[in-house]
C-alpha cells in the first residue's frame, strides 16, 4: 500500500459558513482550493446554520482539539408554540401549542433560573454523538430513537433580546463546547408551558475566532499554523531547549497554568505542552518539521 504523502500546506482558515452547505462541504472546497488533502474543522455547524467555522490545514489539524474546546457564541431565533422532530426549522412539525402572548420578563426569569450556569442537557437525536458505534443522526434518519444520558454543559450567558415577531424570540447564547442550542430552545418552550423550535442559528464566535475575522470558503485567507493556539499561554525557548522540544522531552514547568504554545528562536510554533506531574511539562502535540 502506497504511503500517503506528507502535507505540504499548513495553516488555519476562519470561515464564515453559508447556509445550505455542510461543514464537510466547506472542508472539501478548501481541499480543492488549497491542494491539500489533510483538512479538518472544529465544531460542526448544521447545514442551515451559518457563521464561524475554524478549518485547519496540514499540520494545524493536530491542533484542532485546542480550538474545539473553547466557548462558543451564537445568535438565533426561538419559535414558541411549534415543536419539530429535529428541534429546529429543518424538521417536520410534531406538535402545536397555544402559549398566549410572550411575557419577556417572565421568559428571562425562566432562562436565568433554569437554563444558565452549569446544567444537564440531553443531546438531541439529530446530533453527531455516537451510541453503540452509530451516530445519533444516522439512527434518527432510520426512525430509531434511543435513550441518551444527560451531560453537563455550561451556559455562560443566555440573553432573550426581544420578540421579533409574534411568538418569536431573538436570543444570544455563549456556552461551553458540547452545548446544543436547539435543545435550549426546546427546553425553554417546555418550561414556558408548551414547546418550541430553533431557527436562523448563527455562530458568531469560537473563543477569539469571531465573525469579524471570518470570510467565505472561497476567499478566506490561510493564516499561520500558530493561529490555532493563539489563545494559549505563549512560551519562547532558546535553541538548546527547542532541540529538546522537537524530541518530545519532558521539561521543567513553565510559568502559568498551561497549556503552553511553545515557539523556538525563529518564532515558529514547535509544540503544545501541558502540565506533567508536580513540576514538569510534557508535550501534548509536537509538530513535525515543515513550513509553519
Amino acid at each position: 500500500m502506497a504511503r500517503r504523502r506528507p502535507p505540504t500546506v499548513h495553516g488555519v482558515c476562519i470561515v464564515d459558513k453559508p447556509a445550505g452547505v455542510t461543514s464537510h462541504d466547506v472542508v472539501q472546497e478548501l481541499r480543492r482550493r488549497l491542494g491539500e488533502r489533510r483538512v479538518g474543522h472544529a465544531g460542526t455547524l448544521d447545514p442551515d446554520a451559518t457563521g464561524v467555522l475554524v478549518v485547519a490545514v496540514g499540520l494545524a489539524t493536530r491542533l484542532l482539539t485546542f480550538v474545539s474546546g473553547q466557548e462558543k457564541t451564537y445568535t438565533a431565533e426561538i419559535v414558541l408554540g411549534v415543536e419539530t422532530d429535529t428541534l429546529d426549522a429543518a424538521g417536520s412539525v410534531t406538535a402545536h401549542h397555544d402559549m398566549g402572548p410572550v411575557d419577556l420578563v417572565e421568559t428571562r426569569e425562566v432562562v436565568a433560573s433554569n437554563l444558565t450556569g452549569e446544567i444537564m442537557q440531553v443531546p438531541p437525536m439529530v446530533s453527531a454523538l455516537r451510541v453503540d458505534g452509530r451516530r445519533l443522526h444516522e439512527l434518527a434518519r432510520e426512525g430509531i430513537e434511543v435513550e441518551r444520558e444527560a451531560r453537563p454543559v455550561t451556559v455562560h450567558r443566555f440573553d432573550v433580546i426581544d420578540e421579533v415577531a409574534p411568538g418569536v424570540l431573538s436570543v444570544s447564547v455563549t456556552c461551553s463546547a458540547g452545548t446544543y442550542i436547539r435543545s435550549l430552545a426546546s427546553d425553554l418552550g417546555r418550561l414556558l408551558g408548551g414547546g418550541a423550535h430553533l431557527r436562523n442559528l448563527r455562530r458568531t464566535a469560537i473563543g477569539s475566532f469571531t465573525e469579524e475575522r471570518a470570510d467565505g470558503p472561497e476567499s478566506c485567507p490561510l493564516l499561520p499554523i500558530a493561529t490555532a493556539v493563539e489563545h494559549l499561554e505563549a512560551v519562547s525557548v532558546d535553541a538548546d531547549t527547542a532541540a529538546r522540544v522537537r524530541l518530545g522531552q519532558v521539561l521543567q514547568r513553565f510559568d502559568g497554568n498551561g497549556p503552553w504554545a511553545v515557539t523556538g528562536p525563529d518564532g515558529k510554533l514547535l509544540a503544545v505542552y501541558e502540565v506533567f506531574r508536580d513540576r514538569g511539562v510534557k508535550p501534548a502535540v509536537v509538530l513535525a518539521t515543515g513550513d509553519r
